[in-house]
């Protein structure tokens, strides 16, 4: 969310952002709230105006009465006054209904106008304008075919869709034996990689109230993703991001203890509202999943350098699991309304013959710690607000497509890493239990 003054002061700059990411729809909604800002800071003064004028009356109203003791008529003229402060007492909770009323408002139209995005950002309507930037590691198609990831599960005896589907419906799996663990090995050594570097661990809350959902999505995205508790305040959340931010909530941080690096792990619930292939086999796009992510409350200044530190991680973590990635910068149209700038790192699939999202990087500027009121008190005690990011460990599901694909052999075994071997027992190789 931008700061009401900025949009007062950088109107067209506003208006120019809006049209980079193809929304506009939204251009009028940059006059609308500046002219209701105007409208609300002119009560602000006229209210503030009518309380001076009311101390002002009621000594007068004092002296009036103290002098009406020896002058009847100014009793009449204290009265007078009175009737005065009376009207502008009424004028006045007219105005703090009308402040409380254009707050809401220009608050709700705030929410709706998107974050200004980073010039390096490249412009384009949607993710097919997203920019490959860099590849890592040699994307090679073996002499032999990949089955499809499932098919590669089952002959594990390591997925029960049609059960699933029973119990819970289409977009839930269970894992069962090596795939199961093997899911397992892939979060644990994602939280080691990064303790490793340096990232404090975290098991967050997995439920979040409306106010903090706010605070760290866009609707568009609240209304697509989030799985709301009947009766409650309460949501489930879509990623780990959102209680990890929501930590923060109206926090003044000490400015020496930033930057705070965590990687959190939790279960995702997301609608995929308007996702296609849901109904299909496969685990490529579920409804529940879990996730090993990383979170960075910092500076403004040093956001930028966290957010490529941060996309660096994700390549290393899949390089060491010999997995080849690519980088691609997504394009305004591809942001989400909160984010600054975003890439993802897309796994190879030998068997599609192409790549595929295993991670999103984001940085979101000021944006979610203004929703939240997550400061901190700089070097000279001043409060600022906090830049936030977020990026993706690891999400196993995607990461097991990624990893049967790329780590299958001609007579349907799996071989392990050697990174992640101690996590699976010492394991250097899984080899199916049926054809």
């Amino acid at each position: 969310m931008l700061d009401i003054r900025f949009v007062r002061e950088h109107a067209e700059e506003v208006k120019e952002n809006i049209k980079k990411k193809f929304q506009d729809q939204k251009l009028p909604l940059v006059d609308q709230v500046i002219a209701l800002d105007a409208e609300y800071r002119a009560a602000i003064t006229e209210a503030s105006d009518l309380r001076a004028n009311r101390n002002k009356l009621s000594k007068q109203i004092g002296m009036l009465m103290g002098q009406a003791k020896k002058d009847p008529a100014k009793a009449a003229e204290a009265e007078a006054v009175k009737a005065q402060v009376t009207a502008q007492a009424d004028r006045l909770k007219e105005l703090e209904a009308r402040e409380a009323d254009l707050q809401a408002q220009i608050q709700q139209i705030m929410y709706q106008i998107p974050q200004m995005v980073d010039p390096s950002v490249p412009v384009g309507p949607d993710d097919s304008c997203n920019v490959e930037v860099q590849r890592f590691g040699e994307c090679t198609v073996p002499d032999y075919p990949i089955p499809y990831h499932v098919d590669i599960m089952e002959s594990f005896d390591g997925i029960d869709l049609d059960a699933a589907g029973r119990v819970s419906g289409n977009g839930f799996y269970y894992l069962l034996g090596d795939i199961a663990r093997l899911h397992e090995a892939v979060l644990a050594y994602a939280r080691d990689f990064m303790i490793g570097k340096g990232f404090t661990y975290v098991i967050p809350p997995f439920m979040i109230h409306g106010n903090v959902v706010q605070g760290v999505m866009s609707f568009p995205e609240m209304d697509a993703m989030m799985y709301k508790i009947e009766g409650e305040d309460l949501y489930l959340i879509g990623t780990s991001e959102h209680s990890m931010i929501g930590r923060f909530i109206d926090q003044v941080l000490d400015g020496a203890k930033l930057p705070l690096t965590l990687t959190s792990y939790s279960p995702c619930f997301r609608k995929e509202k308007g996702a296609h292939g849901i109904e299909e086999r496969g685990v490529y796009r579920i409804h529940q999943f879990e996730k090993q992510e990383m979170i960075v409350v910092c500076k403004p200044e040093d956001s930028m350098k966290w957010y490529e530190q941060m996309w660096r991680y994700s390549v290393e973590l899949f390089r060491s699991l010999e997995i080849p990635v690519r980088q691609l910068e997504c394009c305004t149209g591809d942001l989400a309304d909160l984010k600054v700038k975003s890439c993802d790192i897309e796994a190879w699939s030998p068997r599609q013959q192409k790549f595929f999202e295993v991670c999103s990087c984001s940085n979101l500027g000021d944006a979610q710690a203004r929703r939240l009121r997550i400061r901190y008190k700089d070097e000279s005690g001043k409060t600022q607000l906090a830049h936030t990011l977020n990026n993706t460990v690891v999400a196993p599901p995607r990461m097991l497509i990624a990893f049967l694909e790329n780590h299958y052999q001609a007579d349907g075994s799996v071989t392990i890493p050697e990174v992640l071997r101690p996590y699976m027992g010492g394991k250097a190789l899984l080899t199916p239990v049926k054809k």
